[in-house]
């Protein structure tokens, strides 16, 4: 059966002109992607990688353990990296870069506040929990997440959570490119209380550009050492589709739920990231010391470490080509599970559809299973007219 026969897909309102600049910009000689691609994917050259809160605070359950919800470099202020196609005729490519593992993020830790009413029965000793679903990158794009959510009967039409005991997963990335990031994360935070009082959840991983996000409000214009020279966070936030308006409005609950988020997840035996890439192994080697390793780096390090870490979460396409299948195989030996789902690269990049003749915005039909369908890619290009994707798992 084919994403096509799966996910038809309808229509989604359109909230402004898309930014067609859809992968993260990273400073000249940092992620170069060696892997050559395999057949059929579209490619003559490698790509690099170029190329509520408040609600939740006032309605979480201390004491319940169980109540956790749950790219792009910077500017560097010189050369931006190129795909090899724009070097400069007779150029060497840089060399490439070793392809190893990405960060972690940070769990969302013990619950918030007060105590929670639960208007649904929950769940008896042995029963099963309920469907999953997960979903791509959302960048802003309030009234795509919220057409999306609807159709996947997940919220009423008031916009609150619908989904009784059911299991929801947001792989990332929030803000940047699109009108309302702030909106999104308001949203978000809301229906984890919802989904909690549901007795369901609603949890999230931290993507490269919560990274970005909060490392451009902490640091601002403040240098950092990047492997091409000095760059800044607030710099690369822009150049990567910050919104202004999202930093204004940016509050410490905010905040505080952002950087607590987890970098990786295992649900189902689908383990969960928001990055195609490996750079989760340079943190750790299971789940959980990634997702402390992150969280401690970001209440303890400085503008240079959060810099390395948000530069790793930034790498991609781990997962294509020949060797795709192995290094797929590499972070399911060591973090469990027997299938990736990520977000991040749009799937127009990774199937080679990112332009038609006609000019007509990439088709999606739905999540990209491949690497041996060992990995789904969730990302459907909301920022270039592409989809804001929901699925349920199991995908066979």
């Amino acid at each position: 059966m084919t994403p096509e026969d799966r996910f038809p897909g309808p229509e989604q309102p359109h909230s402004g002109p898309r930014h067609h600049q859809d992968l993260d910009v990273l400073p000249y000689g940092s992620y170069y992607e060696p892997a050559e691609p395999a057949a059929g994917y579209g490619y003559d050259e490698t790509y690099s990688g170029y190329g509520g809160a408040h609600y939740l605070e006032q309605h979480w359950h201390a004491d319940d353990p169980q109540g956790h919800p749950g790219s792009e470099p910077t500017v560097q202020l010189g050369t931006l990296r190129q795909d090899a196609q724009d070097l400069p005729a007779g150029a060497d490519a840089p060399a490439p870069a070793v392809q190893r593992e990405d960060p972690p993020t940070i769990e969302l830790g013990l619950p918030l506040t007060e105590t929670v009413n639960f208007p649904y029965p929950q769940p008896e000793p042995g029963e099963a929990p309920g469907p999953l679903y997960v979903i791509g990158d959302v960048h802003g794009y309030l009234d795509e997440l919220h057409a999306a959510l609807r159709q996947a009967s997940l919220i009423d039409a008031d916009g609150h959570w619908a989904a009784g005991r059911s299991r929801v997963w947001f792989l990332g990335d929030f803000t940047d490119r699109g009108p309302d990031g702030i909106g999104v994360i308001d949203l978000v935070m809301q229906l984890a209380a919802e989904a909690a009082a549901a007795g369901g959840y609603c949890r999230a991983l931290m993507g490269n550009h919560e990274l970005l996000f909060l490392g451009a409000a902490r640091y601002g214009d403040e240098p950092v050492q990047s492997t091409a020279g000095t760059a800044s966070f607030l710099a690369a936030w822009r150049l990567n589709g910050g919104q202004q308006h999202d930093l204004d409005r940016l509050e410490s609950h905010h905040i505080s739920w952002l950087s607590r988020l987890p970098a990786m997840a295992l649900e189902d035996g689908h383990l969960l990231l928001h990055s195609d890439t490996t750079a989760y192994l340079e943190y750790g080697t299971s789940i959980a010391d990634v997702n402390d390793a992150v969280h401690q780096l970001l209440a303890d390090e400085g503008a240079d470490e959060w810099w390395d870490c948000f530069r790793r979460f930034t790498k991609r396409f781990a997962f294509r080509g020949d060797t795709g299948p192995a290094t797929v195989h590499e972070l399911l030996a060591a973090f469990g599970g027997y299938r990736v789902v990520h977000g991040h690269s749009p799937i127009p990049y990774l199937t080679g559809a990112v332009h038609a003749d006609d000019g007509a915005p990439p088709l999606v039909p739905g999540p990209y299973i491949y690497a041996d369908e060992l990995a789904i890619a969730m990302d459907g290009g909301v920022t270039m007219e592409g989809r804001l994707l929901i699925a349920r798992l199991p995908l066979n």
